[in-house]
C-alpha cells in the first residue's frame, strides 16, 4: 500500500463517511462509514459504525466500535468493546474490554483481559488471557493457551454490574492445542500435549499425550493418555 499516494479520511464529531482505500482513518466522537474501508492506519474513538468490512494494517478501537463485516488487521489495540459481524482475522490483538465475533477469528497472538465471545472457531497461535466476565467459542484450536481469573478489575466490575450471571469463565465446546493452562474453564473435552487443569474447572474429558496436571479443586470426567 502505498501510502504517499492515498488521502486521508478524518472523522470528528457526529458525522459520517464513505468506504474507499486510505493512508489513515481517524474517527472521533458519533459516526457511520457506508461502504468497506481498506487503510494503513485505523483508529477510532467514540461510538463508530461501519456497516461493511474493515481492513487495516494496524488498528486501534476505543469506546465503542461496530463492524459489520469481516474484520482484518496486522496488528489491532482494543480498549473499550469491538462487535464484528463476521469473520476476524489478525496477526496480534492486545484487548483491554471486549470482543464479540459471530463467525471465526484467527490470530497470531490475542493477548489482554477482558471479555471475548467467538461464534465458531476460535484459532491462535498463542493466547494469554485474564478473564473479567465470559469468555466463550464454540471450539478453541491454539499451539498455547493460559486462561487466568480476574474478579477485581475494572471490565469486572461493569460486566458484573450489567450482567451478574456472566462470572469471568472460559466455556467451550471442544479445546485442543500443544500447551493448555487454564482456570475456571467449562468444556466437553481438552486435548493437549502439556495440559495443567486449575480451579474452577468443569470437563468431561482431558486427553493428554505428554504431562498432566489436575487441581484438587477442579471437576474432570475422565483423563486419559493418548498416543503411545
Amino acid at each position: 500500500m502505498d501510502k504517499h499516494q492515498l488521502p486521508d479520511l478524518i472523522i470528528n464529531g457526529v458525522s459520517g463517511g464513505a468506504g474507499g482505500t486510505y493512508n489513515n482513518v481517524n474517527m472521533d466522537g458519533v459516526g457511520k462509514v457506508v461502504g468497506p474501508i481498506v487503510a494503513r492506519m485505523f483508529k477510532g474513538n467514540g461510538h463508530m459504525n461501519l456497516n461493511d468490512d474493515l481492513a487495516a494494517e494496524e488498528a486501534e478501537c476505543n469506546g465503542v466500535i461496530k463492524v459489520m463485516g469481516n474484520m482484518r488487521f496486522g496488528t489491532l489495540k482494543v480498549g473499550g468493546v469491538l462487535n464484528v459481524g463476521k469473520s476476524f482475522r489478525g496477526e496480534s490483538c492486545t484487548l483491554n474490554g471486549m470482543v464479540s465475533v459471530k463467525g471465526d477469528c484467527e490470530l497470531e497472538d490475542f493477548v489482554g483481559e477482558g471479555s471475548f465471545s467467538v461464534g465458531g472457531l476460535l484459532s491462535a497461535g498463542h493466547v494469554d488471557f485474564k478473564l473479567q466476565s465470559q469468555g466463550k467459542a464454540n471450539e478453541i484450536g491454539v499451539e498455547s493457551l493460559v486462561i487466568r481469573q480476574v474478579n477485581n478489575g475494572f471490565w469486572s466490575k461493569m460486566f458484573s454490574g450489567i450482567i451478574p450471571k456472566l462470572r469471568p469463565e472460559l466455556c467451550a465446546r471442544t479445546i485442543e492445542g500443544d500447551f493448555i493452562d487454564v482456570e475456571y474453564t467449562t468444556a466437553d473435552i481438552i486435548r493437549g500435549n502439556i495440559v495443567i487443569i486449575g480451579p474452577g474447572c468443569t470437563l468431561g474429558r482431558v486427553e493428554y499425550r505428554e504431562q498432566i496436571t489436575v487441581h484438587p479443586e477442579a471437576k474432570v470426567g475422565k483423563v486419559e493418555k493418548v498416543g503411545e
